[in-house]
């Protein structure tokens, strides 16, 4: 997008060799670039983030954190990771398949999903449906999990914050992926039965209507697959807002202020985030009645994240703040979601979305949530609980030249794109709008883009390489702390109130070597007449 038309450094021969046609000359032509935009959205939002902040922290820290000795079902949990292997390795393999993998972008909107000749759009939905069905396993074995197996003592109040993201998560994730896996069958029934669920009547490709062309909605495709995309936003955002509690109540040294407004806020935005779906369909011509509601819905639900937001903000306020390399990513954390959040304020306005949707700015907003938010909520938690996985400390100098390198270079790349969106490029133009330039169209007086705008093109080429070398420090970090790092000095190195660091480093099986009993709140810090600055859950003594 930088340099549109040449062959990419490196690895453009190897482009070439594994992608073909595609790729000719070490060049990403168009129809690379759709595979690959295609491709990115589904791995690092199905295949990644999920994954990691749900399946990954999730199983390891909320049996723990409840005191429960496993998860309620352990075979329904292997289940849903074999699924979902199963799934990754079905989506990767469409890599070399005859055609490349799907090119309908990570939304897969019909009928270009279904008319593209390929077979990648097939195998991708063939992926999605089986890690729909891993997705609702696990869903369902956190939600027993938490409901059946907390410790004695351990009362819905007590449940560390942690815990209440993963288990609104599990709710949302159980009731919003089930239409996305119909529509998924029924988009596969379209593209291999020859059934037209969302292919209209006369549908015209390549100057002749299809043949399977009758009868279906194009539009019912979008509602579907929203239902599920909006609240699969705080599917990604819940479980890294709760580590991110986690390790501020830790690091400040007292009580995360409003922990009951903050339950409340989590518990509404994820009933509210059902309502709000239609705020990226404004352009498929919804009437002014519809476009109220949905507008009306997506104002209401920025409440909650505003409330959760300045909790911890006011959290912050007279504590005898931590500085490591966990609490500086969440410390980074609160700005960078505050910038993703602010931005969504125009999308979900039918006025301004409709200028502004589709372009560079969405990318930058979703990506300030998604990236810096959600991936500096997963560092935190991984620079907090390694000690309880491994039994050894990370490196804090190799922490914190990964903390701010990652930092610099994140804003590198994704600020300069609400410049770029707000001076009209769209997203998705594969020579990043250089057909649209003022120097490929010298004798255009409106509209064109500037220099400036194209520049930004390579400054944001430079950050990504930049930001991708910077998490250089954190493979270094993890490999040599694993194999030589700093043993832990007991249990708990953090001094840290919540269950997990009851148990032995790292836990065995069972997690717990003696009963648990719960006998406080979960973030009993610096409380007056104690002898320590924190008072544990399983201390019995006040």
């Amino acid at each position: 997008m930088a340099y549109p038309g040449s062959p990419v450094p490196l690895v453009g021969d190897s482009l070439e060799a594994v992608m073909g046609k595609p790729a000719e000359g070490g060049i990403v032509s168009s129809q690379l670039y759709n595979m690959f935009g295609a491709m990115h959205g589904t791995i690092m939002v199905f295949m990644g983030v999920v994954p990691v902040a749900f399946g990954g922290f999730g199983n390891y820290f909320v049996p723990l954190q409840i005191g429960a000795p496993d998860m309620a079902f352990p075979r329904l949990n292997m289940a849903s990771f074999w699924l979902f292997f199963l799934a990754c390795t079905t989506m990767c393999v469409s890599f070399v398949i005859p055609g490349g993998p799907a090119q309908a972008g990570w939304t897969a909107y019909s009928p270009l999903a279904t008319t593209i000749p390929t077979h990648g759009q097939t195998i991708w939905l063939i992926g999605m449906v089986l890690m729909i069905t891993a997705s609702l396993l696990g869903a369902v074995n956190f939600l027993a999990t938490v409901i059946q197996l907390r410790a004695p003592g351990m009362s819905w109040m007590r449940l560390p914050f942690f815990v209440w993201t993963q288990f609104i998560t599990a709710f949302l994730l159980l009731l919003a992926f089930p239409p996305l896996e119909a529509a998924g069958i029924l988009q596969l029934m379209d593209k291999v039965l020859d059934t037209s669920f969302f292919i209209p009547t006369g549908l015209m490709v390549s100057g002749k209507e299809l043949d399977n062309s009758g009868g279906g909605n194009p539009l019912l495709w979008q509602h579907l697959f929203w239902f599920l995309g909006h609240p699969e936003v705080y599917v990604l955002l819940l479980p890294p807002i709760g580590i991110i509690t986690e390790v501020i109540a830790n690091n400040t040294r007292k009580p995360i202020w409003g922990y009951k407004y903050m339950v409340g806020s989590v518990l509404v935005l994820g009933f509210v985030s059902f309502f709000v779906w239609a705020h990226h369909m404004y352009l498929t011509g919804m009437g002014t009645a519809i476009s109220s509601f949905f507008q009306t819905t997506t104002m209401i639900i920025s409440i909650p994240s505003v409330i959760i937001l300045s909790c911890l903000l006011v959290t912050l306020w007279g504590g005898a703040i931590r500085i490591n390399t966990p609490m500086l990513f969440a410390l980074a954390f609160l700005p960078m979601f505050g910038i993703g959040g602010l931005t969504g304020l125009p999308l979900g306005i039918s006025a301004t979305d409709i200028t502004l949707h589709d372009s560079y700015y969405v990318i930058g907003h979703f990506h300030y949530v998604v990236a810096p938010g959600v991936l500096f909520g997963l560092f935190a938690g991984l620079y907090y609980w390694f000690p309880k996985i491994t039994g050894k400390v990370m490196n804090e100098a190799l922490g914190r030249i990964h903390f701010w390198s990652t930092l610099i270079f994140m804003n590198v790349v994704f600020l300069p794109m609400f410049a770029q969106g707000m001076a009209g490029m769209s997203r998705r133009m594969s020579d990043g709008g250089a057909t649209y330039a003022l120097k490929n169209n010298p004798d255009v007086t409106v509209g064109a883009f500037t220099d400036l705008i194209m520049d930004l093109n390579v400054y944001i080429t430079a950050g990504a390489i930049c930001l991708g070398f910077a998490q250089i420090p954190f493979i270094i970090n993890l490999f040599i702390s694993l194999k030589g790092g700093e043993k832990v000095r007991d249990d708990n190195p953090w001094d840290a109130t919540t269950l997990e660091w009851e148990t032995p480093t790292p836990p065995g099986h069972g997690n717990f070597v003696r009963p648990i009993k719960v006998w406080r709140d979960p973030y009993e810090y610096s409380k007056p007449g104690c002898d320590k600055d924190y008072l544990p859950q399983a201390l019995k003594e006040n």
